[in-house]
């Protein structure tokens, strides 16, 4: 991250928190992100828009929508 940015960023979380108290805002690490282990959908899209690969295992994951759009066969293939 480059120095103007992070001053930018620092400056508005300063400002946050002088209009709605500390520990209404907070950074997370900085620091690279650990693996997790996961379950692929086997759709190459969908496994890329969660963001890790596909389904956390070990974690609760909830699957929404409307009637017909693929939630039990998304389910029944993981």
């Amino acid at each position: 991250m480059s120095d103007e940015r992070k001053k930018t960023l620092d400056s508005a979380v300063l400002q946050i928190q002088k209009q709605f108290g500390k520990g209404s805002i907070m950074r997370m690490g900085s620091g690279p992100v650990e693996p997790w282990p996961c379950i692929s959908t086997s759709a190459l899209s969908l496994d890329i828009a969660t963001g890790i690969g596909g389904i956390p295992t070990g974690r609760v994951t909830e699957i929404y929508g409307p009637e017909s759009s693929g939630k039990t066969t998304l389910s029944l293939h993981a």
